[in-house]
């Protein structure tokens, strides 16, 4: 839009916008619909940018962890633990390799056995906790040695597992994505309908109009304002309250996991103030259309 046609929308023209009702059902069904499209778009919004965020947290955490299990025979344990730590600790790429006590591998156990398991008398393999620094380790190489000097000992480098968990949040922010796309597609659908009822209704006033030299382009652009500031006002009030109702969420927290970090963060906060400006666009653009073909097609 360039500046004339900015400046026709806010000012607009006293004679051409009485071809619009200022309201009635279209009004309100283009408010409404705007409102209620860009509630629901600030929430998909929020939903994309949060999978987006656990994606990369659990990408950047877990490629960084490993763990080594040993199942040994009782006599054998402390000696291949001993032999196992000495293995990670000579190898490139790990930073640190630690063996779990009792007390941790006990709270690991706890959510599926309940408290007080008796790990002293049960065949629970000796954990070890291993981390990587940036440039990480050669898995095939340690696994390797291991199998050589440490026959009881299993490599865990969470690839099974880390790998789903990432694709599986990707995924579900382009699903955001996409839900964003469709709530636009269905705003811009319904404001059309809503423009094309109000020019039905005003068939009378429009070939009056006609009569009296007004050209079509004339008559479109007072419905074109009207309708793209009734888009713009709604969209405006719905991203209001579908902001408040994700600060109203509850915060990030690493025991609620992905359900507690829903909300924006920092200066994507100002993401959703896109949001009015893209549904009046969306107003201005399926209104122009719609009112250009109707006028069209009535002349």
């Amino acid at each position: 839009m360039n500046i004339r046609v900015l400046l026709d929308l806010l000012v607009g023209d006293a004679q051409a916008d009485r071809t619009v009702p200022p309201t009635g059902f279209t009004a309100r069904l283009t408010v409404f619909t705007a409102g209620a499209m860009a509630f629901l778009a600030v929430f998909a919004l929020a939903l994309s940018l949060a999978t987006g965020r656990l994606a990369d947290r659990w990408s950047a955490e877990l490629a960084r962890t490993s763990t080594l299990r040993i199942s040994a025979p009782a006599d054998q344990a402390d000696a291949q633990l001993r032999a196992a730590v000495n293995v990670l600790e000579t190898t490139p790429g790990i930073a640190s390799a630690r063996a779990l006590t009792n007390e941790e591998q006990q709270a690991l156990l706890e959510p599926w056995f309940g408290p007080g398991l008796p790990l002293d008398t049960l065949p629970i393999p000796q954990l070890i906790e291993i981390i990587e620094q940036d440039d990480g380790y050669d898995a095939i190489g340690l696994r390797a040695r291991l199998q050589a000097e440490v026959p009881g000992a299993v490599l865990d480098d969470h690839t099974r597992w880390r790998e789903p968990l990432i694709d599986a949040a990707g995924r579900l922010r382009t699903l955001g994505w996409v839900s964003i796309l469709l709530i636009g597609a269905s705003m811009v659908a319904l404001i059309t309908l809503a423009a094309q009822a109000a020019l039905a209704a005003n068939a009378q006033v429009i070939r009056v109009m006609r009569l009296v030299g007004a050209k079509d382009i004339y008559i479109a652009r007072a419905f074109v304002r009207r309708f793209t500031l009734r888009g713009l006002t709604g969209a405006a009030i719905g991203t209001f309250f579908g902001m408040i109702a994700v600060l109203l969420l509850p915060s990030a927290d690493v025991a609620g996991g992905f359900l507690t970090g829903l909300g924006f963060q920092g200066f994507q906060w100002l993401y959703p103030l896109v949001i009015p400006l893209i549904g009046g666009v969306s107003a201005f653009f399926a209104t122009r259309t719609a009112a250009l073909r109707m006028l069209k097609e009535q002349s």
